[in-house]
């Protein structure tokens, strides 16, 4: 009872501390406080860089306070200035403020093609997101404006992504939708006021209108919607921020539901203002009467990163092995993964703290080996954490006047009932504190430091043959955005070898990567034998490998130069006469500054969860911003007692994952075997040709052009995009670990989980289309499981209706039932297809059915209701035949007969001759037998080809080709 009641409280206090602290944004009377915005250190030193970021706020301020009708405003922004840059006075130090926790990131596109603004966003509506990316071209280059409009403006658009989970009005993907009737296409925005027109454009400033595909009965492709400059709209905002007029975002009163846009398909429906109406951020605001002031921009530098390593040594250390643990993983810290220029201190505690080492300065790798001397070995009674905490502080001391920008990194296993006392020291400390709780019995409060400062957390088991401490350590980078100088991890593996007996595996080095590399290999009784091989055939025994002369049991080999491309072959032999845990871990660093690595970011949706609401675990997998797409990923989640659980990640758009190919990887999690703390780790792998880049899906909208008050139109040059053979250039094989920190769950009952309580997951790419030769309809999804994604639901059930809006949650219920009898349903992560004739169904050209469907598992458990889908009765067109076209340099609207075919008179024939009746008569017969057997050969073509077309139909699903359909296109078809 003790044990739930300490869960409960922790739980409660995390999650409050998570609520304001996971973006670190405060909202303050309607002032958001505490916005940082890093420029990436790769960025030459550039003053107008800063001057336009501090422009862009202030615009971007009153633009959303109008906007948000006089809610919200930006009180303070904090902009991270690179350690590379000169120092200024002005410069303020960093805090606990880092680039890798940025809520704006300012760095150039690795293949440096277009300009494009965005937001990472992984989560559905009303989540927030990420981070917002900005390039330094968008920002200083005003000639951008007329394309994306003013910076201010487009930060606002994007912030409203970041902050409130909205989506864009517009479909890249899908730019136009038939409104229904017998109304012409219209492009897809919000609100349906904004009038333009539609131009195919023909080279220089030659256009031409658009032609209506009588397939779809949308503009060709290639088509584009120019807007007029000045618009009567003010919204909206998720549209066209970029025009004058443009001043809301879209309400319930002029949203466009028909629009085939991620804002209807995410939101189901609702509009941008109705989801920011429904945030933490409105229900906490009001309108405010008075012009807000202008924000506070504080201009802040990273110093050299300081970190003191505050390591337990009480009397529990010595259980299940884990002072030589923490030595191992410490040193493998001291030598690999700290950056070079790092400073270092060590302090040891248990009832009293002391320090071992003051603060030494990386400079080399002899410095490095004296501060893993230093790493305590010897343990006493006691843990006073607080008292371990002041004496880092100290430490920071004797060398600063001040310990903000400071890091600790604090490992505990005991408990401490005092470790509050110190809770507003450390918050006022300005210093980050990293935490590492050993065992089950770590100090619950541990959290709350982390929690406070910014600091990673991470829960290590006392199960031998798992390398979760040294991933730990590993995980734990300096967060100043160098890519290049930060520690990647290839390989982590541990497990229990019987004698004689072998640990094997492959550890592929890409082309990225290969400098500063270690193959670390420990044990735990004796020195096994070690046969590693390049990808050259070269070999490494174990006498190549230094071997500590301690007690920390471990081999290490460093590579030198740029490691070898290619797969790396290991055999690690136990020659014990017993069985011992061995483990092998394989660090590097980027082989090149100018080629960012492939990277993969690990996070959960909350790192504290009340049962049965399930977590969600992502994976970020990108290279220089852009995503990777195809490898496979996989986490492992460790529970402080028990058995790991690993699952596959996926990036297919469906289950917890809402956008496909965007490269985050998602999944639900919800085999929970107990309460208390869970460690995460994730691991990829790509193999060749079928690893590549991806381009971002959502972006700012790039304008094509505008049409003047005169009429003409006003072109933007076209946006530079990377070509396909860039992006899926050859990333080769490719192998990474990384650890995704913890999460606290609570609420589970006693013995686990022993009924269903899971329902199915929301089903999140339904589509739909009317199949061509019969009156049904086409419905294709995803499988969601018995519980969320895992394992095979009962039975669905699916609504149709004319109004989207009675499909939602709260009207699902009675909106008209489908019969689905002999609707099977497929295990979790199938693509299901669906065909539904309705009974006395008109087909009438342009009418809209919407459909949802929701699934149930064998407990009644009812998952959420899908995405709302559309599908437009479309009659077929016969298509007209046109001539050539008719071009104009302002594009107005094409003559009605540009299409037409006009009968001629060729000059060359001549009159026939009125007497020539034997000629005449037998042309005549000529002519009728021609013709005669001409209506034969047709007649039996015509059959022929009419009972091959019904073949073809029969045996050619005509569902089928509904699954190719781009998920980007809202699934309204």
């Amino acid at each position: 009872m003790a044990l739930n009641q300490w869960l409960l409280l922790l739980l409660l206090l995390l999650q409050v501390l998570h609520d304001v602290t996971s973006t670190r944004v405060k909202l303050n009377m309607g002032g958001f406080e505490d916005v940082v915005i890093a420029i990436d250190p790769q960025i030459p030193e550039d003053n107008k860089l800063v001057d336009a970021i501090r422009d862009m706020v202030k615009e971007a301020s009153t633009y959303l306070f109008s906007a948000t009708r006089q809610r919200f405003y930006f009180r303070t922004v904090k902009v991270i200035i690179p350690s590379t840059w000169k120092p200024k006075n002005e410069y303020q130090r960093v805090t606990t403020e880092s680039y890798d926790e940025a809520d704006v990131i300012v760095a150039d596109h690795y293949l440096k093609h277009g300009d494009d603004p965005y937001t990472l966003q992984y989560g559905g509506c009303g989540q927030p997101g990420r981070y917002i990316h900005f390039t330094p071209n968008f920002l200083t280059n005003d000639k951008l404006h007329n394309a994306y409009g003013p910076q201010g403006r487009v930060f606002v658009h994007e912030w409203a992504h970041l902050r409130w989970g909205v989506f864009d009005e517009y479909n890249n993907d899908a730019p136009f939708y038939t409104p229904g009737g017998d109304n012409l296409p219209e492009a897809t925005r919000c609100s349906a006021g904004f009038t333009g027109q539609y131009i195919f454009p023909l080279g220089g400033k030659n256009y031409r209108d658009c032609k209506i595909d009588h397939r779809t009965q949308l503009y060709e492709h290639g088509c584009l919607f120019v807007p007029k400059r000045h618009q009567d709209t003010a919204a909206s905002i998720m549209y066209l921020q970029s025009l004058p007029s443009v001043t809301q975002f879209c309400d319930k009163s002029n949203h466009n539901i028909k629009a085939t846009n991620m804002q209807n398909k995410m939101c189901n429906y609702r509009s941008s203002w109705e989801v920011i109406m429904a945030s933490p951020d409105f229900a906490s605001s009001s309108p405010i009467t008075v012009p807000p002031p202008d924000p506070t921009i504080s201009l802040l530098q990273k110093q050299e990163r300081v970190l003191c390593l505050v390591l337990d040594v009480s009397g529990s250390m010595e259980l299940n092995n884990r002072t030589v643990r923490l030595k191992q993983a410490a040193e493998l810290f001291l030598l690999q993964i700290i950056e070079a220029g790092s400073w270092v201190g060590i302090v040891a505690f248990n009832s009293t703290a002391a320090v071992k080492t003051h603060l030494k300065q990386i400079i080399n790798d002899s410095v490095r080996k004296t501060l893993t001397e230093y790493l305590p070995t010897r343990t006493t009674r006691g843990t006073s954490i607080c008292s371990g905490v002041r004496s880092g502080f100290q430490v920071f001391l004797h060398k600063y006047g001040s310990t903000k920008g400071c890091e600790i990194v604090l490992l505990t296993d005991g408990e401490d009932t005092a470790i509050s006392s110190c809770f507003d020291e450390v918050q006022r400390s300005g210093s980050i504190i990293h935490t590492i709780a050993l065992g089950s019995s770590a100090a619950r409060e541990l959290e709350t430091l982390a929690d406070k400062t910014g600091g990673l957390k991470f829960s290590i088991t006392d199960s031998l043959d798992s390398n979760s401490l040294i991933d730990a350590f590993s995980g734990i980078s300096s967060g100043s955005g160098d890519i290049s100088q930060q520690a990647i991890q290839l390989e982590s593996r541990g497990q229990s070898v019987g004698s004689k007996d072998q640990l094997n595996g492959i550890v592929t080095i890409d082309k990225t990567v290969g400098n500063d590399t270690f193959f670390v290999v420990t044990w735990g009784v004796s020195p096994p034998g070690i046969l590693l091989t390049d990808p050259k055939g070269r070999e490494y025994t174990e006498k190549d490998f230094a071997i500590d002369n301690t007690n920390v049991q471990t081999a290490r080999l460093k590579i030198d130069g740029t490691a070898e491309t290619g797969d790396w072959i290991y055999s690690i032999q136990n020659t014990h006469s017993g069985a011992q845990v061995i483990s092998i871990a394989v660090t590097t660093r980027a082989a090149s500054a100018s080629v960012p690595p492939l990277i993969v970011k690990p996070y959960t949706k909350s790192d504290t969860n009340k049962f049965p609401s399930p977590v969600v675990i992502y994976a970020e997998v990108s290279q220089g911003f852009l995503p990777v797409i195809g490898a496979k990923v996989t986490a492992t989640v460790e529970p402080e007692i028990g058995t790991p659980v690993e699952l596959e990640l996926y990036d297919d758009g469906s289950g917890a994952d809402i956008l496909k190919n965007d490269g985050i990887y998602s999944r639900y999690f919800t085999s929970f075997r107990g309460n208390g703390r869970h460690n995460i780790k994730v691991r990829v792998q790509g193999k060749d040709q079928t690893l590549r880049r991806s381009r971002r899906q959502s972006q700012a909208f790039y304008v094509a052009g505008v049409i003047e008050e005169d009429g003409e139109i006003t072109m933007n040059p076209p946006k530079p995009e990377p070509t396909d053979d860039e992006l899926q250039a050859n990333l080769g094989s490719v192998s990474r670990i990384a650890s995704g920190g913890s999460f606290v769950i609570s609420g589970v009952p006693l013995g686990g989980t022993t009924t269903d309580v899971f329902p199915p997951s929301k089903i999140t790419d339904l589509e739909v289309k009317l199949a061509e030769d019969d009156d049904h309809f086409c419905l294709a999804w995803t499988a969601p499981g018995n519980d969320y994604d895992i394992g095979k639901a009962e039975r669905y059930e699916i609504k149709m209706s004319e109004n989207p809006l009675e499909l939602r949650h709260g009207t699902f219920d009675i909106a008209t039932s489908v019969n689905t009898t002999g609707l099977a349903v497929e295990d979790a992560g199938v693509r299901q297809i669906f065909r539904y004739k309705p009974d006395n169904f008109m087909k009438e050209n342009g009418t809209s059915i919407y459909f949802a469907i929701r699934a149930i598992d064998g407990s009644s458990n009812i998952g959420e209701v899908s995405n709302i889908a559309r599908a437009v009765v479309l009659l077929p067109v016969s298509p007209p035949t046109p001539t050539s076209p008719v071009t104009t340099s302002t594009a107005h609207t094409t003559p009605a007969d540009q299409y037409s075919v006009l009968p001629t008179t060729p000059s060359n024939v001549k009159p026939t001759c009125a007497n020539d009746t034997s000629a005449i008569n037998t042309t005549m017969e000529t002519v009728i037998i021609a013709c005669a057997s001409a209506i034969i050969i047709c007649a039996i073509v015509s059959i022929t080809v009419c009972v091959l077309r019904k073949q073809r139909y029969r045996s050619y699903d005509t569902c089928m080709d509904i699954t190719v359909v781009n998920k980007n296109a809202s699934t309204i078809l």
